[in-house]
């Protein structure tokens, strides 16, 4: 399934009305369905909006950030239904995820009655003990990145959305190291889609925690966004745009270094600020 879709619209322009092509960026249902050895057959766990591309990645990254997955060993397969009955369209937007019994019974408890839209990250959770339980240590990393990198960031983010690019419609989230050098890109139209794309690939890899990064966001950074790095383990998130009360308040009780409004040579630290040098 493709990210893009090509309409014909009529186009004004001043004085002008013309007839041209315009590519939007392609918005699915992806539903995620967990199973079990012993279960007769797999149970939906979530649907979500999505643009399609890096699926697996996508439902792993929601399952680590939900807390059904607590460690790879926890997803024991993932792909799609088995079922020659079904249209490949409908195969196209469902993946199953086989986990290990704690990690089903986990699910059951968090299981989401309702379609996750485009916007809605961590509906349903808007309390930081919800996120950080208790005895839950915050991210203690001592990385540290000097400011100039970090305007370099939004720049080197922008030239590797090749989806929003050709469409305008879509977030992006990018992880660096702490030399500034990119590590991965991923866009979806929802931004916590994105995010979960991105972890969810290095938690597939087992290469979590990520304790010597930099997460760059493109638009806000939300309080779903910051959960999503905290479970992660990553210490610094940078994001364009403003954060909200919330995220800041997570962030700081999370251990984590939260920049804000990062344009030209201008940011915000809220919290932690001392893993910005210079």
């Amino acid at each position: 399934m493709e990210p893009t879709l090509t309409v014909r619209v009529r186009s004004r322009d001043g004085g002008a009305t013309v007839e041209r092509d315009d590519r939007l960026a392609v918005e699915e249902p992806l539903e995620i369905r967990v199973t079990a050895a012993g279960q007769p057959s797999p149970v939906s766990f979530v649907t979500t909006m999505r643009t399609p591309g890096r699926d697996e990645d996508l439902a792993a990254g929601l399952l680590f950030s939900e807390g059904v997955i607590e460690r790879m060993t926890d997803l024991v397969g993932l792909g799609r239904p088995d079922d020659p009955r079904m249209e490949e369209e409908l195969r196209a937007n469902v993946l199953v995820a086989r986990l290990a019994p704690d990690a089903f019974a986990r699910s059951e408890k968090l299981r989401r009655g309702t379609i996750m839209g485009s916007a809605c990250g961590v509906c349903g959770r808007t309390t930081i003990e919800n996120v950080i339980p208790a005895g839950c240590a915050p991210v203690l990393s001592k990385v540290s990145v000097p400011a100039a990198l970090l305007t370099s960031l939004p720049g080197r983010l922008s030239t590797r959305q090749s989806i929003f690019a050709a469409t305008g419609g879509l977030h992006a989230v990018a992880l660096f190291d702490a030399a500034g050098a990119l590590q991965d890109v991923a866009e979806d139209i929802g931004r916590h889609n994105a995010t979960d794309k991105l972890v969810g690939g290095y938690l597939r890899r087992g290469e979590l925690p990520l304790g010597d990064r930099v997460l760059m966001v493109s638009g806000r950074a939300g309080f779903e966004i910051l959960e999503k790095a905290y479970r992660a383990g990553i210490p610094i998130v940078a994001s364009v745009s403003a954060p909200s009360s919330l995220a800041v308040e997570l962030a700081e009780a999370a251990g984590i270094t939260l920049v804000g409004f990062l344009r030209g040579e201008r940011f915000n630290v809220y919290t932690h600020p001392g893993r910005i040098a210079g």
